[in-house]
């Protein structure tokens, strides 16, 4: 068995079991395979990573490693925008092409914005980059 990263027409991206590499493409090619998302028959593989295997301690060691420093790095990458950009909420789909287009000063704005929001932006030419984003914990 295999797992694959899978992305459909609609930049949805998922993973599923096969076989192996025919099974993918026989059963993608009957429409079999659909989107979870939005149940799109436009199916293709994502780019996906090599799987690299260690030793079982020395995965976890790097694994634990590995998680910490990307924590820190979205830890501080949040702290660095939440100091120098101005907050924008839920309209940030609405900001940030009223900057786009020139009817608003340019300004770094971050927000929040769904994922059809995302994708209009995208398709719009906004320029724009997501990251995860850890909620701060209730006082």
């Amino acid at each position: 068995m295999i797992l694959f990263d899978l992305k459909c027409e609609n930049d949805h991206v998922f993973e599923a079991w096969f076989k192996d590499n025919a099974a993918f493409k026989d059963q993608s090619e009957k429409g079999i395979v659909l989107c979870p998302n939005c149940s799109s028959k436009e199916v293709k593989k994502a780019l996906m990573a090599p799987n690299v295997s260690l030793a079982n301690s020395e995965k976890k060691q790097v694994s634990k490693t590995e998680l910490a420093k990307a924590q820190k790095f979205l830890s501080d990458a949040q702290k660095a925008i939440e100091s120098n950009f101005d907050y924008v909420g839920k309209d940030f789909a609405n900001e940030a092409r009223k900057i786009h287009y020139g009817e608003s000063d340019k300004k770094n704005i971050y927000g929040e914005a769904s994922e059809a929001d995302a994708k209009s932006l995208k398709d719009e030419g906004v320029a724009f980059s997501s990251i995860p984003w850890k909620q701060k914990a209730d006082a």
